[in-house]
């Protein structure tokens, strides 16, 4: 079992950066790729970025390529998600999910595990 938590969170200017970040409990944190996904309100739940175990692969949706990264700390159990240039259609709850099997996975069925969520606004 993992549970995750996600902080970081909040209200920001369009343009403006914030970081989020995804605490795991447990022993086996290093055992799951790690992702984020976001849902905007009466949208389905999209994906946002991955990273593997190790942290040496990435990837992430066209929509956030080259303004978002995706990290982990192994040692901290702990993958961050730092969000540049931020733009109003970014606007969601903003969720991390752990998946034990696949690599690098962008689908939702393939993770195991989900956050609460945080809300991101993105204001003009």
């Amino acid at each position: 079992q993992v549970q995750l938590v996600e902080s970081g969170g909040g209200l920001v200017q369009a343009g403006g950066s914030l970081r989020l970040s995804c605490a795991a409990s447990g022993r086996t944190f290093i055992s799951y790729a790690m992702g984020w996904f976001r849902q905007a309100p009466g949208k389905e739940r999209e994906f946002v970025a991955a990273i593997s175990r190790s942290g040496v692969r990435t990837s992430y949706a066209d929509s956030v390529k080259g303004r978002f990264t995706i990290s982990r700390d192994n040692a901290k159990n702990t993958v961050y998600l730092q969000m540049n240039s931020l733009k109003l259609e970014d606007t969601a709850v903003y969720y991390c999910a752990a998946a034990k099997l696949a690599v690098v996975p962008r689908g939702k069925d393939e993770y195991d595990y989900w956050g609460q969520g945080t809300q991101v606004t993105v204001s003009s």
